[in-house]
């Protein structure tokens, strides 16, 4: 009788593993390429509207290697497009993938006046 309980425990818990297994995907991070299929250039800032970001989600930067870079940056950072702290996150391989935390997350290409010509991006993440 022990083992038909058994027998049947394992059954259950195989039957059930497919239910669980969708679950977990739907709770899956998002993946958002920036610019979309113009990617990360000139006036992409609007791009991120009408999305809802959640921590865990990953932005994609794609641009052509070297002509830009990604930095994430405080708040003001961002406003006075600088890079100040020198501890800021710098990415440059035109493929960079960054995962987003909760608050806001900012970033501004560093390269001379870039970012003042709209290469940068907030986005709030709840």
């Amino acid at each position: 009788m022990a083992e038909e309980r058994g027998s049947a425990m394992v059954a259950m818990v195989v039957l059930c593993l497919p239910l669980v297994a969708s679950q977990c995907e739907v709770a899956g991070a998002t993946t958002y390429v920036v610019g979309d299929d113009n990617g990360w250039t000139f006036n992409v800032a609007g791009w991120e509207n009408g999305k809802n970001f959640n921590a865990g989600d990953v932005l994609v930067f794609n641009y052509p290697h070297g002509a830009h870079n990604v930095v994430a940056v405080s708040k003001e950072g961002y406003d006075g497009c600088n890079t100040t702290p020198s501890d800021a996150k710098v990415y440059t391989s035109g493929n960079d993938q960054v995962t987003l935390v909760k608050g806001f997350n900012n970033f501004i290409c560093s390269y001379s006046s870039h970012c003042d010509s709209g290469m940068k991006i907030q986005i709030y993440v709840s």
